[in-house]
C-alpha cells in the first residue's frame, strides 16, 4: 500500500498505534475566550467522547481538531505531525477521515456511486475499488439498499452509507459529528455497533454528541468540557461516579448503561452457526 503524503515526516511509537492529540487549543471570538487551552488525544482502536453543554466550548473544540476553525493557539498533531493547518481534505489525505452531522451523502446518486466515488479518489486499481465497494455494502448491510438514491434513505441507512463512505480511504481515525442526530433509536443501537466495531479495525474514534447516554455507553474514555476548558477525563464509569460532573452536567438521577456489544456479537455467530 502507498503511504500516505505525510507519512515518511511522521514517528511511529512503538505498539504501532497512531496518536491523534491536541495541546493547548485556544480559540477566541472578540474578546471572549470560548475554549481555554483544551489538550485532548485520541489513540488507534479506542473511542473517546467530547461531551460538554451548550456553550462548553466542545463543538468547537471539536471543529478545531477536524480542521473546520482554525486555533488561536496551540497545536494539533498526529504523531509528531503537526497538522494545526491542515485543511480537512489534507488531514483525510493523512488518514483522519470526518463525518459531519448534516447529510453527507450525495442525494441524486445510489448508494453503491456515493461509496465509489469516493474509492475513486483513492487512485486505487479498479479491481481493488470494486472489491472494497462490494465489502462495505455487505459489512454495513446495505445491499437492500444499493441502488437507492441518497434522498430515499431513512436516517439509518444514511449514516450507514455515510461511514462506509469514510472509510472508503482505509482512515486511521474518524471525527464522529453528532452521529445520533436524526436517526430513530432503533438505528441508534445499530449506529452505536457499527462505532464500537470500527476500534477493531484499529481505528481512533473521538465522538461528540448531544446525546450523553448513547456516546458514554461505547465510550473507552471522555473529555467533559464546561466554560470552555476540561473539567474532568476519564472513564464512563468516573464521570458517572464523579459528584462535580454530575451536579454541573449528567445530573443527579443519571445512570450509566453500558452496551455489551460482544456478547451480541457472541450470540449471533453461535445463531449463525446452528
Amino acid at each position: 500500500m502507498a503511504e500516505r503524503p505525510d507519512e515518511a515526516e511522521m514517528h511511529i511509537p512503538a505498539d504501532g498505534r497512531m496518536v491523534l492529540r491536541t495541546e493547548g487549543l485556544v480559540k477566541k471570538y472578540g474578546k471572549r475566550t470560548v475554549v481555554n487551552h483544551v489538550s485532548i488525544n485520541v489513540k488507534q482502536g479506542e473511542i473517546v467522547g467530547l461531551l460538554g453543554p451548550n456553550g462548553a466550548g466542545k463543538t468547537t473544540s471539536f471543529y478545531m481538531t477536524t480542521g473546520l476553525i482554525v486555533p488561536n493557539e496551540g497545536h494539533i498533531y498526529l504523531n509528531d505531525l503537526d497538522i494545526t493547518k491542515y485543511p480537512v481534505y489534507k488531514r483525510a489525505q493523512n488518514g483522519i477521515g470526518y463525518l459531519a452531522q448534516e447529510a453527507s451523502v450525495f442525494r441524486k446518486m445510489s448508494v453503491e456511486d456515493n461509496i465509489a466515488s469516493v474509492l475513486e479518489m483513492t487512485n486505487k486499481p479498479k479491481e481493488y475499488q470494486r472489491e472494497k465497494l462490494e465489502s462495505l455494502i455487505a459489512e454495513f448491510h446495505l445491499q437492500k439498499v444499493r441502488k437507492n438514491l441518497g434522498d430515499q434513505l431513512s436516517g439509518g441507512e444514511r449514516r450507514r452509507t455515510e461511514i462506509a463512505r469514510c472509510l472508503a480511504i482505509d482512515p486511521k481515525f474518524i471525527m464522529l459529528d453528532e452521529p445520533f442526530a436524526g436517526v430513530d433509536p432503533i438505528a441508534v443501537e445499530d449506529i452505536q455497533h457499527i462505532v464500537w466495531r470500527l476500534k477493531y479495525k484499529n481505528i481512533g474514534i473521538l465522538i461528540t454528541d448531544h446525546n450523553v447516554q448513547e456516546t458514554l455507553s461505547i465510550t473507552d474514555r471522555a473529555y467533559l468540557l464546561f466554560e470552555g476548558k476540561i473539567l474532568f477525563q476519564g472513564t464512563p464509569e468516573e464521570l458517572a461516579a464523579n459528584q462535580v460532573v454530575r451536579e454541573k452536567y449528567l445530573s443527579q438521577s443519571f445512570v450509566l448503561r453500558r452496551k455489551d456489544f460482544q456478547l451480541r456479537d457472541a450470540k449471533e455467530e453461535t445463531t449463525e452457526e446452528s
